[in-house]
C-alpha cells in the first residue's frame, strides 16, 4: 500500500464531525466529503487526518500482476 503514497494518488483529507451515520471530511482545498461512519478506520475521530486511496481497477490489477511476476521471479531466481 506504501506505493500508492508515493504517486499522490490519494485526498488527505481532515474528520471534521459526525452527522448522524456519516462522517464530513474536509479536504486539503475545503471541499466537503461524506463518508459512512463504518468505513472508517476504528480509532478515526474528529480531527483525525484521513487518506482516501485513489486507484482504478486496472492499477489494481497492474499491482497484482506485479506483484505475481516479482513472486515468480524470487521462485525461479530470475529477473
Amino acid at each position: 500500500m506504501e506505493k500508492f503514497f508515493t504517486r499522490k494518488n490519494y485526498i488527505s483529507c481532515t474528520l471534521d464531525k459526525f452527522e448522524g451515520r456519516f462522517a464530513v471530511l474536509k479536504t486539503e482545498d475545503n471541499q466537503t466529503l461524506n463518508c459512512a461512519i463504518d468505513k472508517l478506520p476504528s480509532d478515526a475521530d474528529e480531527g483525525s487526518q484521513i487518506k482516501l486511496v485513489l486507484f482504478s481497477t486496472k492499477s489494481e490489477k497492474e499491482e497484482r500482476e506485479a506483484t505475481v511476476k516479482a513472486v515468480l521471479n524470487e521462485i525461479l531466481k530470475t529477473e
